[in-house]
Parts: structure tokens; sequence; C-alpha cells
């Protein structure tokens, strides 16, 4: 009953924040406008605040279903979206063409995400088993050499590029204006959740215990990476890096009493989306018409709520 309750709430929430993105902004809208939808008023509404809302609902929600499935597969509460290298990958592929003053920069972070994918999948595997801490290790490790790329690209950058290479590196929803790429791969990677949410509960206990039930665990696994990966990589294509969602989101709702992935993984994909719509809102509203790093604001926003509920007495982990 509980968990209903909370499913419901956020999927009330849902359209509340897309509505909040919709109406603010620096250009004030009112209702009527934003049923009527013409002339200026409308091109600002359909042509700038939609396409901005739907992407930043579709990638929230990826970045905390990312995350929902990594802490799962690694069996590590610290698992995150950007832990396996992915996300630095596709950001040196974007930084990399943005240095080279190239037009292609989704194209080159597309690129570099499939690669960073690559190389963890195949170094991942030992003695033709996959290993979940050498998954860990590789990712880590990819991680470390990807943030070493950025720094070097950002210290070989020069002063006109380095202010949109930063926002990139921050989460910037301003030119995002083709959510579809975003849902599509939400629609998939989401019903592929839900649907493995039984076999999701019992490989959290450990990969005994779900072999011991008969329960596939490799090709599950296999599975797993594999829609986290396109999670983050759809995710990070649409908006850039931002961090902390991926994180924080699968903690809030276990911490607030959600652990079986029937439930879990609905949730994180609302309030995920919620999160990060609302995050983007505040963020070009606060000091309109300057927009901050819709980054910032997840992780200012994050941080205390997380905090609050973690001193909590009766907080149950």
């Amino acid at each position: 009953m509980r968990h209903r309750l909370l499913f419901y709430s956020l999927l009330l929430l849902a359209p509340f924040s897309l509505a909040a993105a919709l109406l603010s902004g620096s250009a004030d809208l009112s209702l009527a406008q934003l049923f009527n939808g013409n002339g200026t008023a409308g091109e600002i509404l359909w042509q700038l605040r939609a396409p901005r809302a739907a992407s930043a609902f579709a990638c929230g929600a990826l970045l905390a279903l990312s995350g929902v499935l990594l802490q799962v597969l690694l069996r590590n509460p610290l698992a995150d979206p950007y832990l396996l290298g992915i996300s630095g990958g596709a950001a040196v592929g974007a930084l990399g063409a943005m240095l080279l003053g190239l037009a292609a920069v989704q194209l080159a972070a597309l690129g570099g995400a499939l690669g960073a994918m690559t190389l963890v999948l195949a170094l991942s595997f030992n003695r033709h088993a996959w290993s979940m801490h050498h998954l860990l290790l590789t990712g880590v490790a990819l991680s470390a050499g990807f943030g070493a790329l950025i720094s070097l690209m950002l210290s070989l950058a020069p002063g006109s590029g380095l202010h949109g290479m930063l926002y990139w590196l921050m989460g910037d929803l301003s030119y995002a204006r083709q959510p579809g790429l975003a849902w599509a791969a939400l629609l998939a990677t989401g019903s592929a959740g839900w649907l493995l949410a039984r076999h999701l509960d019992v490989l959290a206990i450990g990969e005994l215990k779900a072999k011991s039930l008969g329960v596939a665990v490799l090709p599950l696994q296999a599975g797993i990476y594999l829609a986290a990966a396109v999670a983050t990589a759809a995710a990070v294509l649409e908006c850039g890096s931002i961090g902390f969602v991926g994180l924080i989101v699968p903690h809030l709702l276990r911490l607030l009493g959600v652990h079986s992935h029937r439930w879990l993984v609905p949730c994180a994909i609302l309030l995920g989306g919620s999160f990060l719509t609302l995050a983007d809102t505040l963020a070009r509203s606060v000091i309109a018409p300057q927009q901050l790093p819709a980054g910032v604001l997840t992780a200012l926003l994050g941080v205390p709520l997380l905090l609050f509920l973690l001193s909590r007495q009766d907080a149950k982990y």
C-alpha cells in the first residue's frame, strides 16, 4: 500500500514538473498562452521549452534507471551511471569535436560512448567468464583515463570555446531539441527493467542464490549492463554529463522503503525525470536571463535532501 501511494504521488509529480517547466523562464507565459500557443509565445513554448522539458524528463529518468540497474549489477550502493566510463568516453568524443571545431558534437559523443562500452565489455571478461570485479575495476580505470584526457583538452582549449565545453561537462540542456532518441531509449530500457524486476530482486541477494533459484546469471548480467549502458549513453548524448541523479534517486527511494524492483524501477523513472526537469527549470529561471548548468542544481537540491533522510533516526536502508 505504501509503495502504491508513493508511486501515485510520483505519477502526479511528473506532469506538475513538466507544466512548471513550460510556464517558467525569462519570459512569463500564462496558462491561456500555454493552451493557445500562438505567435511569439507559441514559438517560445513549443520550439524552446517543450523540447527542453521533454529532454530533461527523459534524461533524468534514464540516469535514475541506469543507477538502479548498476547498483544491482555491481551490488555496490555507490555505483552510478558514470562509474563505468561511458560518460567519460562520450565527453572525450564531444570535447574533442569542440576542440577541433567540428559540428558533429553529438556524433562524436556517441562514438566515444560506444568505444567506452566496447572497451569495458571486452576487458571485463576473464578467461571467458564475466567478472564483476573486473568490470568495476575496468570502469574505474577508464574513467580515470578519460578524466585525464578531458583535463588535457580543457587546458588546450581556446578561451572562446572553454565556456561551452565546461557547460557540457556540467550538464547543459540549452541545445536539447530532439528528445525522441532519449524517449525511445527510456521506453526500451524501462520496459526491460520492469519485466526483469523479479530477477533483479534475486540477483541483488547474490549470484549464488540466483543460480540456486534457476536464474541464468550471466545472460542477466549482460542484459543489465547493456540496458544501463544504453540508458547512460542516450542521456549523455542529449544533455551532457549531468551527475548525481543516477546516484541519489535510487538511494532516496530505498530510504523511503522501496526495495522491490517491481516498484523501484518505475518510481526511479518518475522521480529521476521530475527531479531533473525541476532542476533544469530552476537553472534557467532563478537568475534569468542567465542560465546555470543543470548539473549544479541537481547537486544543490539533492545533497540536502539525501542528508536529511539519512539523518532520520527511523530511516532504514
